[in-house]
C-alpha cells in the first residue's frame, strides 16, 4: 500500500466513489419504493415528500429522546459513537464534493455535500471538546494535563 502510484490511488478513489454513488442510486430506489408502496396503500393520497419528510421528522423526535434519555456516565461513549458517525458523514461529503459529477443535480450534491462536511467536522470539534471536559471532571484537582 505504500508503494502505490497516485495513479493507483485515484483509481481507488474513484472506484470507492463510484460504489458509494450505487449505494446512494440504491438507497433512493428503496425510499422511492417504500414513498410508492404508502401512496398505493393510502389510494395515493400520501404525497411521496410528504412520506419522505414523516420519516425524517419521526427521526428527529426519535433521535432527540435517545439522545437526551441518556445517564451523564454513558455521555462520554455516546460522544464517541457520534464521533464514528460523523467521520464516515465527512468521507461521504468529500465524496461529494472532490468528484466530478456529471448531470442533473450535480451543484446541488456539492453544496449540499460541503454543508454536510461543514456540519460535520463542528460536531467533531465539538464532540471532543465535551468529551474532554467530561474526562477532566474526573481527573483530581492537582493533576496535571
Amino acid at each position: 500500500m505504500a508503494n502505490e502510484t497516485p495513479e493507483q490511488i485515484l483509481a481507488k478513489a474513484q472506484e470507492a466513489a463510484r460504489l458509494a454513488n450505487e449505494a446512494l442510486a440504491a438507497a433512493q430506489a428503496n425510499l422511492d419504493i417504500a414513498a410508492a408502496a404508502a401512496a398505493a396503500a393510502s389510494g395515493n393520497l400520501v404525497d411521496p415528500f410528504v412520506f419522505r419528510l414523516a420519516i425524517f421528522v419521526l427521526a428527529v423526535f426519535v433521535g432527540y429522546y435517545v439522545v437526551w434519555s441518556v445517564t451523564p456516565a454513558l455521555h462520554t461513549p455516546l460522544m464517541s459513537v457520534t464521533n464514528a458517525i460523523s467521520s464516515v458523514i465527512v468521507v461521504g461529503a468529500l465524496l461529494s464534493v472532490g468528484v466530478d459529477l456529471a448531470g442533473k443535480g450535480a451543484g446541488f450534491a456539492r453544496l449540499f455535500g460541503f454543508i454536510a462536511l461543514t456540519l460535520a467536522s463542528v460536531n467533531i470539534f465539538g464532540g471532543f471538546l465535551v468529551t474532554e471536559r467530561m474526562l477532566a471532571m474526573y481527573k483530581k484537582k492537582g493533576d496535571a494535563k
